[in-house]
């Protein structure tokens, strides 16, 4: 497989790398690039859902972007190790019926020696905002 840069064991700079490259992958809301990240068999833990795979997770994004229209998120580092980040995040969207929520939370992220993500463990809170009340744009 090939490598997917900046590959463990992290730096300060490579980690910040890595966040500001999920950041901007996940604003594209292109599940099919979102997903090539993460290794094959990934583990993830989203808010109470637990998926298995690269193809689940495809499957997740698909709907969520379906269900969390103009999406937008700000990732920021909050520590990382050898091939482990912790991340902070905060993102904006709104549902169908115009309803915009801020949804803040937090993310573990373990990597595989070829930079992918094998496991990622996120816990997430959803305010409802006002548009008005966007930080995000």
């Amino acid at each position: 497989m090939e490598k997917r840069f900046p590959i463990p064991p992290f730096t300060t700079q490579t980690a910040q790398q890595k966040v500001q490259a999920a950041e901007d992958a996940w604003n594209t809301r292109n599940p099919e690039n979102v997903s090539l990240a993460y290794t094959a068999d990934t583990e993830w833990r989203n808010r109470s859902l637990f998926l298995k795979g690269r193809s689940q997770v495809k499957q997740f994004l698909e709907s969520k972007w379906e269900k969390e229209l103009e999406y937008k998120l700000k990732k920021e580092l909050w520590a990382f190790n050898d091939n482990k980040i912790a991340v902070r995040f905060e993102y904006e969207w709104h549902d169908h019926s115009g309803q915009w929520f801020r949804s803040y939370g937090n993310e573990m992220w373990e990597f595989d020696e070829a930079g992918y993500m094998a496991k990622r463990y996120a816990s997430i809170n959803d305010v409802a905002i006002t548009e008005k009340e966007r930080k995000i744009k």
